[in-house]
């Protein structure tokens, strides 16, 4: 075995080794992240089960929804089901409160808000908000509900701080399931941009931010990136590879010296790509990786897209990153940002690395803190859920960075981080009563070679 590789191995080894202090009084540090919290509840059998409730959230049981949540409890189920599908309290000050932590937390000046669409796969109709629509999950249409997420990401780490569920037209219309869904008469029918904005207006001032970004079904929408630019937000955002763009740093077609001087027309933004030279491309070292250098390669020019209604946009920078697959296929990827084109390509870069945080988070809470786990079909019951699951998700990411600076040594800051595993998504913990004691990589670029640290080191 070649001397890296062994280099590697000893460090995989390394890490997957559980040091004791990792769990060591969890369940105290879960009641006092707990303790906050509960004031938003009005009596003491709902703060009761709140904890019980976030308990059960972070514990090893394999359906994380309120039967078995109770079971973990050896309670009857029937009382924590009332608490999320039936008792009125309000989830909002609960998520006022995350998203204050998350951004006293990582807030950074350059931090990212990253906007996704997410769906839940669903039997039936009965459901609140299901329907026959796109579902990333399962990368059809299909029945399903959809939730549209915001996360923040900044070098420290990245969380997701709140969520809509959306309302088709057509669920928003029907009165007999919005009233045996318990849906709120003042609900009306709001596209999945105009819910990302209004994330954005209750917690942009409160999460240190200097970009948006968000995969095509965000980017596509001319009318979104209008919005934005209303907003003095700047956005990098990913837009579909048949986005037809206009370069205005091509040389236009020569003037026969009759009529409008001609320009250069229109085309859709993967064949742009495709005409490049080779010598276009700058490549971005991302990091060392065991094969060797990870990179991706970037190109940058200013554009005109077509807008929603097929017009002119305004100036924007078209932005296309690509990269090595396994096996060798190259995956390209577009955006459009109405950023200064002085922008450096590695700042893109970065950003667009950002974008599929929201991933990970997404993965994230599915996989500890049972996301996606819910059994509840009205609106109350997907939103205390919900709630409840992102702050879960949000206590074990503290418990995960708590734990690698354990293995770093207690004398390293907290901003640094490296990249291994989850400590605590790793554990499975069994959690008592809280109440008892107790890659291919590309050739090199042929105009320029940048390093940058794109990924948290």
């Amino acid at each position: 075995m070649e001397r890296r590789f062994e280099v590697r191995l000893q460090e995989l080894l390394d890490d997957a080794v559980l040091d004791s202090r990792v769990t060591r009084g969890m369940l105290d540090r879960l009641e006092r992240f707990v303790e906050p919290l509960v004031d938003a509840f009005s009596s003491a059998e709902q703060q009761r089960h709140a904890r019980e409730y976030m308990t059960g959230l972070c514990s090893d049981v394999k359906r994380k929804n309120a039967e078995t949540i109770a079971y973990f409890h050896d309670q009857d189920r029937q009382a924590m089901q009332k608490f999320i599908g039936q008792v009125p309290w309000d989830h909002r000050p609960l998520i006022g409160e995350l998203a204050r932590q998350i951004g006293a937390e990582l807030g950074e000046p350059d931090g990212v808000l990253v906007f996704d669409p997410s769906g839940f796969p669903k039997q039936g109709k009965e459901s609140v908000g299901v329907a026959r629509q796109w579902c990333g999950r399962l990368g059809k249409v299909d029945n399903c509900q959809v939730g549209i997420y915001m996360a923040y990401v900044s070098r420290r780490e990245h969380a997701l701080v709140d969520m809509r569920l959306y309302l088709n037209q057509e669920w928003a219309k029907d009165r007999r399931r919005r009233k045996k869904c318990g849906v709120p008469r003042e609900t009306r029918f709001r596209t999945r941009h105009a819910l990302a904005l209004e994330m954005l207006a209750e917690h942009g001032s409160g999460l240190p931010h200097a970009w948006i970004a968000g995969d095509d079904e965000m980017g596509r929408s001319s009318a979104f990136r209008r919005d934005l630019r209303a907003l003095e937000e700047r956005y990098l955002l990913a837009v579909p590879s048949n986005t037809l763009v206009r370069d205005l740093e091509a040389q236009p077609p020569a003037y026969s010296g009759r009529g409008r001087r001609p320009q250069v027309p229109f085309t859709r933004a993967d064949r742009w790509c495709a005409a490049l030279p080779e010598d276009a491309w700058t490549t971005i070292e991302v990091r060392n990786g065991a094969r060797g250098p990870l990179v991706v390669q970037a190109v940058k020019t200013r554009v005109l897209a077509k807008t929603d209604r097929r017009r002119n946009g305004p100036e924007e920078t078209l932005v296309v990153l690509r990269e090595w697959q396994d096996g060798g296929a190259i995956k390209h990827d577009y955006h459009l940002s109405n950023a200064s084109p002085e922008t450096p390509l590695g700042e893109f870069a970065r950003v667009a690395k950002a974008e599929y945080r929201i991933e990970e988070c997404l993965q994230r809470a599915k996989r500890d803190a049972g996301l996606a786990q819910y059994q509840v079909r009205n609106w109350l019951g997907w939103h205390h859920h919900q709630t409840l699951s992102l702050l879960a998700t949000w206590f074990l990411t503290q418990e995960s960075r708590r734990g690698k600076k354990i293995h770093r040594g207690t004398d390293r800051a907290d901003g640094s981080h490296d990249h291994r595993l989850s400590v605590v998504s790793r554990t499975r913990l069994r959690f008592p009563d809280p109440h008892s004691p107790q890659q291919h990589a590309p050739p090199a670029a042929k105009r320029s070679r940048l390093r940058v640290p794109l990924e948290i080191t």
